[in-house]
């Protein structure tokens, strides 16, 4: 590191005190806005001070906060989305194909909407996109996160995040699908007029491991009068299906295909 003379440091740390910036410390004084951080950083130690990150963190300032966005953002983290909190790592992250751009899209907006101060980041992998944004504070607006694999764990939700579940449900739903869910279009034969023809109709999946999350699904659904079922794969009832025509198109509606 460069060398600079005593009172330029008294200088810059003086400015600091203030409140002015690093960076226009830095510009002022013509000092590398590494070296600007590190006498801040020694400053605060010298004299007791920890630093706190800014935050708009809805729970910890009591701010209101978007309540859609949160709805849908809740379900894309229940789905496939994880929280690393570690002493100097913390993010949110949600998986999404890579191929599917508008899911990619809105998972950042709801990021954005729900805390807009943390930057909001992707990170391309083969196959997919993982939209991360760093805060430690999403531990707050999601207290489900715990050690181990969610399946692993009981997921229930806090009496405030039911309220907004409640209030916004199709945001939930749509959430859950579109993390952990798809709309396909399956097919079957029938005999018509003696002749054995195909027959196409659209499905919604949800797929999870987690009794729990499919619970909080499935029990949403009923709420919306949504029909569905149980399909059982390999003796495993890890798949809610939704196919009844009038279900699928309140589904078409409100939720629709990943894209």
């Amino acid at each position: 590191m460069e060398q600079h003379s005593p009172s330029i440091r008294a200088q810059a740390v003086a400015l600091m005190r203030q409140g002015v910036p690093n960076r226009t410390v830095a510009e002022r004084l013509n000092v590398p806005r590494g070296t600007v951080g590190w006498w801040r950083s020694e400053d605060r130690r010298a004299r007791g001070e920890t630093y706190e990150q800014p935050t708009d963190c809805p729970r910890c300032t009591g701010r209101g906060f978007d309540q859609v966005a949160y709805s849908y953002l809740l379900g894309l983290y229940l789905g496939d989305g994880h929280i690393i909190s570690k002493r100097k790592q913390h993010h949110l992250s949600v998986f999404c194909n890579a191929m599917q751009t508008g899911l990619i899209s809105a998972a950042e907006d709801a990021m954005r909407k729900v805390m807009a101060l943390p930057s909001v980041k992707q990170r391309h992998k083969p196959g997919c996109v993982e939209v991360k944004s760093y805060t430690k504070h999403w531990t707050c607006m999601f207290p489900q996160h715990g050690p181990g694999k969610k399946h692993e764990r009981r997921i229930v939700l806090e009496p405030w995040q039911q309220e907004v579940v409640d209030a916004h449900p199709w945001e939930f739903v749509r959430g859950l699908i579109h993390s952990d869910g798809c709309r396909v279009t399956n097919w079957t034969t029938r005999m018509v007029a003696g002749e054995r023809k195909r027959y196409e109709y659209p499905r919604y999946f949800f797929t999870n491991v987690s009794e729990d999350i499919r619970r909080l699904c499935t029990d949403t659904l009923d709420k919306l009068g949504i029909e569905w079922t149980h399909c059982t794969r390999h003796g495993n009832p890890y798949n809610i299906s939704v196919a009844r025509k009038a279900s699928v198109a309140l589904m078409d509606a409100h939720v629709g295909a990943k894209y």
